[in-house]
């Protein structure tokens, strides 16, 4: 059996231990019940958003054969304000009809645009235009400018559409925001949120794993039990005791 000095010694790294991770293991625990008790859809913000985008049919569009600009390499079909536009290679807005080229959304598209997918009943109180947001917006990671349209809601809900390229981006509530920062105290990633491989992460993983063991091997050194039995071996084991 180990001495007395080494059983008090692994006791106070255990102590120690579960005290400096003992708030990184609440924060894995609370985020843990929250994610598992929420639904993912109302925290994307599905339940403010029209079932179907209310999307026109458009016909007279021009061939993309007959855009006299860069070369085509991507192109995707956006509907702005009713209007048709062909988005290409990633950058550049042309309306599909006229061949215009289309430099970035106004207010009002912008708003048009957020019409077509949040619900119809939202009142908008406000309309803001963003052209850069940091590592810890809630618009982090997209397309940059945006609008933001404000709805009239107790959850200060929020769209993004892009200025740019016309799409719509995200939804944006309290309960997301809760979640961004629980997610946030989980993957311990404190700027894009879902790095895994941080090195804080991996450090209190095995910080945490170390405080385990070192509780099994507390429980080991400190037990009544282990400690009678190896009393009995002790004894069995003496020369000349007869047995």
């Amino acid at each position: 059996m180990v001495k007395r000095k080494t059983a008090v010694a692994i006791r106070k790294a255990h102590r120690y231990l579960g005290v400096f991770l003992g708030v990184q293991f609440l924060f894995w625990t609370i985020s843990g019940i929250y994610f598992s008790w929420t639904d993912i859809d109302e925290i994307h913000g599905d339940h403010f958003r029209m079932e179907e985008a209310a999307l026109h049919a458009f016909d007279n569009l021009l061939s993309p054969s007959e855009w006299k600009g860069e070369k085509i390499r991507t192109l995707s079909l956006r509907q702005i304000g009713g209007e048709p536009f062909y988005y290409i290679n990633g950058h550049i807005l042309v309306h599909a009809q006229s061949g215009v080229v289309h430099q970035g959304l106004s207010e009002g598209e912008a708003l048009q645009v957020a019409a077509m997918h949040m619900r119809q009943d939202l009142e908008v109180r406000q309309v803001e235009r963003i052209d850069e947001a940091g590592a810890h917006h809630e618009y982090r990671g997209r397309p940059l400018p945006a609008y933001v349209v404000h709805y009239q809601e107790p959850d200060n809900l929020k769209a993004y559409v892009s200025a740019r390229d016309g799409s719509f981006q995200s939804v944006r509530h309290r309960a997301w925001r809760w979640f961004d920062f629980l997610w946030m105290t989980h993957t311990m990633d404190y700027e894009g949120r879902d790095n895994f491989n941080t090195a804080v992460l991996r450090g209190f993983s095995l910080l945490g794993l170390v405080t385990v063991l070192s509780g099994f091997t507390l429980w080991f050194v400190t037990s009544p039990t282990i400690r009678k039995r190896f009393k009995k071996k002790k004894k069995v084991s003496v020369p000349g005791s007869g047995k």
